[in-house]
């Protein structure tokens, strides 16, 4: 049979579970979820091998309307999503009623000039007999190529959905060699896992204020030194964060240490610290920081 290898991107709103789904398909660890919105802040690209076939899927930060440079940063990072790709997939949550947001990602999937289908998520959650009407709802606003009604957390209907991906993407050779799972650099993964861990153990005010930046990350020997900076954007956020008697820290930093251990196969020593940078939201500086395709890209310039 001849080999087929190309780009879906996943893209919806807030939560709609692109990462859930992600992760799903490759069978590891890519994305980081939160049962907070817009956790994903950069495209991310998880690659899904099989024996007939390599699928590259790109997730994306969720649609939204930009507030801040870093939420503009976001959606700009989701245009770029589109660029190079196969087929562009919308991801809906099934079991909330359609309302504004879905329309306004429906008309922002219209930019995209090539096949794009509907993932109706978390179908598990709702009678039967709601999903024709909603799957008439939406191709009411758009023409979809195809809908694939799934489960990302359970894996319902995924398999059906890849096959139906295979369907558009070209005879093409592997993009990436047939053992990768993803195309982010280590320290960028690192980063992402501590942040959700500190996404996770703090309340509502907290978590869209937090970024980690890895200011050391050190593979000599048989150990891995890595250190990280937390940034929050005022003092009492940085208390909640500390924990009383640095218990909330001490916890993050064990969680992220273990998973980043099972992750990259090594032992790690991980040391955290927590910065307070005012408004780092609006700071360009510090968002571009957060982009590991920039630092790359900037990191070659200065080898050249």
């Amino acid at each position: 049979m001849p080999f087929k290898s190309g780009f879906v991107a996943i893209v919806g709103r807030p939560n709609a579970g692109k990462s859930t789904l992600v992760n799903t398909l490759v069978g590891r660890k890519v994305s980081i979820v939160t049962p907070k919105p817009q956790t994903t802040r950069n495209r991310i690209q998880g690659i899904l091998n099989r024996d007939d076939a390599q699928v590259v899927l790109v997730d994306t930060p969720g649609i939204h309307k930009p507030a801040n440079v870093l939420s503009r940063q976001m959606m700009d990072e989701l245009q770029h999503a589109l660029e190079g790709i196969d087929v562009l997939a919308l991801i809906a949550d099934a079991s909330v009623d359609f309302g504004a947001g879905d329309r306004f990602a429906i008309q922002w999937v219209q930019r995209f000039h090539g096949p794009v289908f509907l993932l109706l998520n978390k179908v598990d959650r709702i009678p039967k007999t709601r999903l024709l009407p909603l799957i008439e709802r939406y191709n009411r606003e758009f023409d979809f190529a195809e809908t694939f009604p799934i489960s990302a957390l359970t894996g319902l209907g995924c398999f059906d959905l890849v096959n139906g991906w295979l369907k558009r993407l070209p005879e093409h050779p592997p993009y990436f060699e047939l053992d990768q799972f993803t195309d982010q650099p280590e320290r960028f993964l690192a980063a992402e896992i501590i942040r959700e861990k500190a996404i996770i153990a703090t309340r509502e005010e907290v978590p869209h204020s937090i970024a980690v930046l890895i200011d050391n990350f050190d593979e000599g020997g048989k150990l891995l030194r890595i250190r990280a900076t937390v940034y929050v954007e005022r003092e009492g956020q940085k208390g909640i964060l500390i924990g009383k008697g640095g218990a909330t820290m001490k916890k993050i930093g064990t969680q992220a240490r273990l998973e980043l251990e099972s992750i990259l196969g090594a032992h790690i020593f991980l040391e955290l610290f927590v910065k307070v940078q005012p408004g780092w939201r609006q700071n360009s500086s510090i968002v571009r920081q957060l982009d590991w395709h920039r630092q790359l890209e900037q990191l070659a310039s200065y080898q050249e």
